[in-house]
């Protein structure tokens, strides 16, 4: 490196340094908060942890500012008191990802707790606590797993996280909807819902991320434990599928990047190097050393566009199977080819006692009509049941894998399901159509749902569900030991209150080395 970009380079860190320091100063006089979003971890190695945050002293006034690069001081210590620093440096905070901070620490030791903190000038952020994951040969006793969807700001409070952060999980799952695409920018969960303010721009998507990550209980979850995190349809805009909209609106892929850019620009990802935000890769995999994979998946981005819409509309529509006989097209996929290759791969090469699959939505068959004969179910084609020979194909691959012990997570319907899964849902449970996996599907933090008289009638009309809820809000708590898995549904009892109490509603087993759900409570 020659003198002067050696030069330049220098003289670029102290204005960032020197700017952080007069931001801060700025901030003190103000009485504003720099870190007033919170901070985050995600995506545990035995060895790192992402750790993120985001310089904004007003959730309302999301534009970067100032202009500048920020320089954004980090630590790692193995007490809260910080007394045994284990890690520490500097990142600096460009405006062009919004100020935001992604810092990959390395060299940590595995299966351990760590608390971390952001520093900008005198200003310091609330200390957050994350661990890493086992070492690769390491079986442990436990992983208790956190998950939850769907958390529209509009439709109540996040008491949910506030009970999340305090059962201390090792683990949260965000399955989708972390963000809806509209309603007021307020930093007060309303009492009743205005359609408003759509989000369409870079700086629409930042200003809403804003507003959901100032909320104190979702910002407790995640300084309670580290996250892995995917996306569903709501962080860009509903039902829509790759690179079409419900409106098929002809400049979507602009609106599709900059919902990408803004949901980087707020999570804690592990991701390659981002060369675009056309396109990014969010599926990725996590092991709790021999006990568990957890396989991420993103069946938004890749998946063919819903079949039989509304004329002149995209996204989702409902009929009877017989009706649309592009649901029987092989060529119709909700992961893509590179996906489902790489999915494949993973579970054939996994050795862990239990193989997760993360995903967004309920994967079991879910008619509202008896089922008497192959085509007479009622199908809503945004969720699996659009896709059936994908959904079909996802199956035949966890069976040849030989991967032990599978169970899914979904979310988006807003409904608690247990529910155990087979080939051909059309026919009853055989040596020729054996059970696959479990699959346990969460309700949403906020989101409202349908009356529980209907999800009743759902689980009656389709015999592999056995459990449906749809009157509650509220999270899954999952225990996974190396002799089985425990899966409790919390309720909230208000989801209108922050202060809601939160009670266990059912809670299931599955135990090592057979397929379905026992209920134990």
């Amino acid at each position: 490196m020659t003198d002067r970009r050696l030069f330049l380079l220098q003289g670029a860190r102290w204005s960032a340094a020197l700017t952080a320091a007069s931001l801060a100063r700025s901030a003190s006089a103000t009485g504003a908060n720099p870190f007033s979003l919170g901070v985050a971890s995600g995506s545990p190695l035995p060895d790192s942890v992402i750790l993120w945050t985001r310089i904004l002293a007003n959730p309302l006034d999301a534009n970067p500012r100032p202009p500048l690069a920020l320089a954004v001081r980090w630590e790692v210590a193995e007490d809260e008191a910080f007394r045994r620093i284990a890690a520490k440096g500097s990142a600096t905070a460009v405006p062009e990802l919004a100020h935001s901070v992604h810092v990959d620490v390395k060299g940590l030791l595995p299966e351990r707790w760590y608390w971390y903190r952001f520093m900008l000038g005198d200003a310091v952020s609330p200390v957050g606590r994350t661990r890493t994951a086992p070492a690769p040969g390491a079986l442990p006793a436990m992983l208790k797993l956190a998950v939850a969807s769907c958390q529209h700001w509009e439709f109540g409070s996040y008491a949910a996280h506030r009970h999340i952060a305090g059962s201390a999980p090792d683990l949260v799952a965000f399955l989708g909807d972390y963000i809806y695409e509209w309603g007021p920018y307020q930093l007060q969960h309303p009492q009743r819902v205005v359609r408003t303010n759509e989000s369409f721009t870079l700086a629409d998507y930042r200003r809403r991320y804003a507003q959901y990550k100032s909320d104190p209980d979702l910002q407790a979850a995640h300084r309670a434990a580290p996250w892995i995190v995917t996306w569903d349809d709501h962080e860009v805009a509903n039902d829509y599928a790759s690179g079409r909209d419900e409106l098929l609106t002809r400049d979507f892929a602009a609106r599709r990047a900059a919902a990408y850019q803004a949901f980087y620009e707020h999570m804690p990802l592990r991701l390659p190097p981002v060369k675009s935000f056309a396109q990014l890769r969010m599926h990725q995999r996590l092991d709790w050393g021999r006990l568990a994979r957890i396989h991420v998946l993103d069946n938004r981005q890749h998946r063919s566009a819903q079949a039989c819409p509304r004329k002149g509309r995209g996204g989702s529509n409902a009929m009877f199977a017989r009706e649309c006989a592009a649901l029987q097209d092989p060529r119709r996929g909700m992961l893509g080819s590179e996906q489902e290759a790489w999915l494949g791969s993973g579970l054939a090469s996994s050795r862990a006692q239990w193989n997760i699959l993360a995903q967004q939505t309920l994967m079991a068959q879910s008619s509202s009509f008896p089922v008497f004969a192959p085509g007479e179910n009622r199908v809503w084609t945004d969720g699996w049941d659009g896709y059936p020979l994908a959904r079909r194909r996802l199956l035949e691959s966890v069976l040849k894998s030989g991967a032990r012990n599978p169970v899914v997570l979904g979310g988006d319907v807003h409904t608690f399901y247990a529910c155990e899964l087979r080939l051909d849902f059309a026919r009853p449970v055989s040596k020729a159509n054996p059970l696959v996996a479990t699959e346990f599907c969460g309700t949403s933090v906020t989101s409202s749902s349908r009356a529980q008289a209907r999800t009743l009638a759902h689980v009656s009309n389709n015999p592999h569900m056995m459990y449906g809820r749809s009157d509650r809000r509220g999270y899954m708590l999952m225990e996974v030991t190396p002799k089985g898995v425990v899966t409790h549904f919390m309720g909230l009892e208000n989801v209108r209150d922050a202060g809601s109490g939160v009670e266990r509603l059912a809670a299931f087993r599955v135990e090592d080395g057979k397929v379905g759900v026992e209920r134990i409570s």
